[in-house]
């Protein structure tokens, strides 16, 4: 099974500044936090062509979601390339795939979670939530589809506890509640998927 990469439209030198340098602001500051003057500062162009390029904040920020979830089914991808064959090691890869890029990517937990806490409850019509939405919904379907594929008892039961592993993890790093957050939710995912091939 490939993993799917988003294809994104090509940007400009200029569209790609603008998203590089809001892509940075709104993961360390947030999204209400960053105005569309700070972004243009600080991508060295004017206001003007940031609208041209982008139309609005709210698009500037949904292309900064799906541009970093494309960099992660990128990764995923690659840590599932290594572990060709079905079985719990390749369900577990998720969980690898999210230890090595969570140092360099994701150091204040979940972009896609942190938007959605600062967005609105997702029925006002605001593009980020529909955004979150599937990025979350995919990583579900794939969790399922691994585990259909290694032969659990019940795929759909044990693909949700992956992703709530894979979730209170992703909180847990943001929260700096303890330590190595994804080192317990692989470990706790390999007991669990253990267990179930024992019975």
């Amino acid at each position: 099974m490939a993993v799917p990469i988003p294809e994104l439209a090509p940007l400009t030198p200029g569209a790609t500044r603008v998203l590089d340098a809001a892509s940075a602001l709104f993961y360390e500051r947030g999204i209400h936090a960053v105005g569309v003057d700070t972004i243009a500062e600080a991508a060295g162009v004017t206001k003007k062509t940031l609208y041209d390029r982008f139309g609005s904040k709210e698009v500037l920020v949904v292309s900064y979601l799906q541009h970093r979830d494309a960099r992660w089914r990128a990764h995923v991808a690659e840590h599932l390339a290594r572990v060709p064959d079905p079985g719990a090691d390749r369900v577990l890869a998720i969980f690898d795939a999210a230890i090595s890029w969570s140092d360099a990517n994701s150091p204040k937990g979940c972009s896609a979670i942190n938007a959605r806490a600062e967005i609105g409850d997702g029925h006002d019509g605001h593009p980020v939530f529909p955004e979150v939405a599937r990025q979350k919904s995919w990583l579900l379907e794939l969790f399922a589809e691994l585990c259909e594929e290694a032969g659990v008892s019940n795929p759909e039961k044990i693909s949700q506890a992956m992703m709530l592993l894979y979730e209170g993890a992703i909180v847990t790093v943001g929260m700096e509640t303890f330590d190595r957050p994804w080192d317990s939710a692989r470990n706790l995912a390999r007991m669990m998927l253990e267990q179930d091939r024992a019975h």
